[in-house]
C-alpha cells in the first residue's frame, strides 16, 4: 500500500470514527445499542478515541462516552484481579488484594491514594501510642480515634448496600459492614505491628488481640466493643450455630478477601444483579484454586 492509499484509510477511519461518536447520543435507543455494540467490537483500543468525549458538552454523549471508557477499565481490572487471585498464595498481601477488588467495580480510582490516606492514619495513631502501654489501652486509643474522632460506623439501616463491601467506598464514606471495619483495623494494626488478626465467625466478622499479655476480641462494627471468649460463643449460638473453637481462629488473607467476595455475591444475587453476581462467582472460584 503507498503512502497517499495509507492518508486515505486512516482518513476514512477518521470519518468513521466520528460517525459513530454522532450517533452515540442518538435519541433512539435501538441506534445506541448498535452503535455502541459497533464502537465495543474495536476492543480497547476504541477507549482511546472515546476519552476526549467524556468532557463534551452534550451531557448524553458524555455519560455514553464514560460507560463505554469505563466498560473496558473494568475488563483490564478484572484480568488484573482474577490474575492475583490465581497467582498468590494463602498469604498474600491483603491491602493490595482488597484494592485490586475495589478497582474491577471502581476503576478510575487512585489505589495508592487510599493506601496513603491509611497511612496518614497509622502516623496520627503512631504519634498517640504508648507502645509500652497495656492491650486495653492501645484498643481503647484506636477506637477512640476510628469511632469518636473520624466516626466510623457500622451500617445498620442500610447493611446490605454493596458499598458497605467495597474498601474505596467505605474509606470515602466512614461507613461499613462489619468484616470491611474489621478490614481497616487490620491494616491500621499491620502498620503499628500490633498482634491483631481477623476473626470469621459465622455471620459475624471481628479482630483478636492476642499476645503474651491478653486476648481480647474487637467488634469494629459496633465502634471497637471489646468482648471475651464467652461472648463471641454467645453471637455464634444465637445464630443457631453449634460452638467449635476453630470458629476463633485467624482468618488468612485469601479467606478474608473469600468471605468479602461471598458476601458480594450474595448481595448482588438477592438484588437480581445477575452480571454482578456471574462477576463475584468468577473471582470466588479463582480464590478456591
Amino acid at each position: 500500500m503507498n503512502t497517499s492509499q495509507v492518508k486515505s484509510a486512516e482518513n476514512l477511519q477518521e470519518k468513521h470514527r466520528k460517525a459513530l461518536i454522532s450517533l452515540l447520543a442518538d435519541e433512539d435507543a435501538r441506534v445506541y445499542r448498535a452503535v455502541r455494540e459497533t464502537i465495543l467490537s474495536y476492543g480497547p483500543a476504541s477507549s482511546g478515541w472515546m476519552r476526549e468525549h467524556r468532557l463534551s458538552n452534550d451531557p448524553v454523549l458524555r455519560r455514553r462516552a464514560t460507560e463505554i471508557v469505563d466498560h473496558f477499565a473494568r475488563q483490564d481490572a478484572d484480568t488484573q484481579f482474577l490474575a492475583f487471585c490465581l497467582n498468590q498464595g494463602e498469604d498474600f498481601d491483603l491491602e493490595q488484594g482488597v484494592l485490586l477488588l475495589c478497582h474491577t467495580q471502581y476503576p478510575e480510582i487512585n489505589l495508592e491514594a487510599y493506601s496513603a490516606l491509611l497511612d496518614d492514619y497509622a502516623g496520627e495513631l503512631r504519634q498517640r501510642l504508648d507502645l509500652n502501654g497495656l492491650p486495653e489501652y492501645f484498643i481503647r486509643v484506636i477506637n477512640d480515634y476510628l469511632f469518636r474522632e473520624l466516626k466510623f460506623a457500622g451500617d445498620e439501616q442500610n447493611f446490605y448496600d454493596p458499598e458497605n463491601s467495597y474498601f474505596n467506598c467505605v474509606l470515602d464514606r466512614r461507613v461499613g459492614n462489619p468484616i470491611s471495619l474489621s478490614l481497616l483495623y487490620l491494616l491500621l494494626a499491620r502498620r503499628l505491628r500490633l498482634p491483631i488478626a481477623g476473626i470469621g465467625l459465622p455471620g459475624h466478622f471481628l479482630c483478636r488481640f492476642q499476645s503474651s499479655r491478653a486476648e481480647m476480641y474487637i467488634d469494629p462494627f459496633k465502634g471497637g466493643r471489646v468482648l471475651v471468649k464467652a461472648d463471641c460463643v454467645k453471637m455464634v449460638m444465637q445464630l443457631q450455630h453449634r460452638f467449635d473453637d476453630s470458629f476463633l481462629a485467624p482468618f488468612s488473607a485469601r479467606r478474608i478477601l473469600q468471605r468479602i467476595c461471598a458476601g458480594l455475591h450474595q448481595i448482588y444475587t438477592q438484588q437480581k444483579s445477575m452480571h454482578q453476581a456471574e462477576r463475584l462467582q468468577r473471582y470466588l472460584v479463582a480464590l478456591a484454586k
